[in-house]
């Protein structure tokens, strides 16, 4: 099976439903362990996923079959585990709703992170490697900071009008999580919840691919006791 054909089929199917919604949960632990869950939610738009997947094929690429789409995911989860630093992987998968989730435990953010470059590298997701520079995550003892590199902002200036409708409505949201209280942030759009712990930001599919920094954020802890 091409792998690569099955991984550019979901985003082009992705960019193509009505509503899609993601969402990323990163908690951090004050020794620098944690979890991270990412959530992709497109049952809202079952009924034409389904009407797409009975097709042979769209804009001239063949459609996979569900079962293509499955083995392709089992080989994401296989490669999370086999990356070091990451462990207690998980994915929960529905074929009806097309509602997929992935969790993991890392030892650090670090061993995170080259575990998601690890799938983009793998399915030749991005031509120009320097958008793929290190350091995404960034944490030490009081201070986590996170940015968000800008792999698809040359692909978005091939979506159409309908494409763009389409992730215009679609939502991104993302919450961050410490054993501590925040003190600070930089990103003025950040929501804190009532103990000070956790914070979130959201923002459509359309302007994040368009304008990266709407994630990204420095995030300023209370010291260790």
């Amino acid at each position: 099976m091409n792998f690569k054909l099955v991984f550019g089929f979901l985003i082009v199917l992705f960019s193509m439903t009505s509503c899609i919604d993601i969402f990323d949960d990163l908690t951090i632990h004050n020794d620098g362990t944690g979890t991270y869950k990412y959530t992709v939610n497109l049952s809202a738009s079952k009924l034409k996923i389904n009407s797409i997947l009975a097709l042979d094929s769209l804009d001239g690429k063949k459609v996979p079959s569900i079962q293509d789409i499955k083995s392709e995911i089992n080989r994401i989860k296989t490669t999370f585990e086999e990356k070091e630093g990451i462990s207690n992987v998980v994915i929960e998968s529905d074929y009806e709703n097309f509602l997929f989730k992935i969790q993991c435990d890392f030892e650090n953010v670090e061993s995170l992170e080259s575990a998601i470059l690890s799938i983009i590298k793998t399915e030749n997701l991005v031509k120009n490697l320097e958008y793929l520079a290190e350091g995404w995550f960034k944490f030490d003892a009081n201070t986590f900071t996170r940015s968000i590199p800008s792999i698809y902002i040359e692909k978005s200036k091939e979506l159409n009008p309908t494409e763009i409708q389409s992730l215009t409505e679609g939502k991104y949201r993302s919450i961050t999580r410490f054993d501590r209280g925040i003190e600070k942030f930089e990103n003025q759009n950040g929501k804190l919840n009532p103990s000070k712990t956790a914070i979130a930001l959201q923002t459509n599919i359309y302007s994040l691919i368009n304008n990266s920094k709407l994630l990204e954020n420095t995030i300023y802890l209370s010291p260790l006791k």
